[in-house]
């Protein structure tokens, strides 16, 4: 660990535990479509939906995988009922503000469906990136060299925190140091948000 200039922090699975209405939109919309749910399941978090339904149905045009998409969010942006944050999140929220440490929220959801969550959640960011923001989402760099940008800091002086492969794909093409949840590999491991609150006061 040393000390960074900003913390860009993904949403769904890191921020917010939103990952029963995840997985219960992609299910509905796999019924839906013809998509075994286990051929999806590998699938379900860290991608934009456009990304994930490509994969799952190559047959589709572009304008049926944006048809597609929409319906899949369609499903998601009113499940909230079980949507909270994460372990540790309040912990570090507060570190971050006693540390004076400029922090974003950078997600492969939209604007509305980012609000939704962050909103069932209690969690108000001073930034907010979404996935109609930059041409490319995650696993590309867009989203974090775009967030780096807007903050007016070098993304190498930045620590992207991920709980998913493509998240973390993403901000090290980037040039992000990147913390990982669940056990993932990264830069750094941390078990909660918690964690990543000690490690970060501990190198002010």
């Amino acid at each position: 660990m040393r000390r960074f200039a900003a913390v860009l922090l993904d949403m769904d699975g890191t921020l917010v535990d939103s990952d029963a209405a995840v997985e219960r939109a992609w299910v509905t919309w796999a019924g839906e479509s013809g998509v075994p749910v286990a051929e999806l399941r590998p699938r379900m978090h860290g991608n934009p939906a456009p990304t994930t339904i490509r994969a799952v149905r190559p047959d589709l045009s572009d304008e049926g995988v944006e048809r597609a998409a929409a319906r899949q969010l369609e499903l998601q942006y009113t499940d909230l009922d079980d949507v909270v944050p994460t372990p540790g999140t309040a912990r570090l929220l507060v570190a971050l503000k006693e540390l004076e440490l400029p922090w974003a929220v950078v997600t492969s959801a939209d604007r509305r469906l980012a609000r939704a969550r962050l909103g069932a959640a209690g969690i108000a960011p001073p930034m907010l990136v979404t996935v109609e923001e930059t041409p490319r989402g995650k696993p590309h760099p867009d989203p974090y060299l775009a967030a780096a940008a807007r903050l007016g800091v070098e993304p190498g002086d930045c620590l992207v925190v991920e709980d998913s492969q493509p998240g973390i794909d993403a901000g090290q093409a980037a040039g992000c140091t990147v913390a990982a949840l669940r056990g993932l590999d990264a830069d750094i491991r941390i078990a909660t948000l918690a964690d990543l609150a000690d490690l970060l006061q501990a190198q002010q």
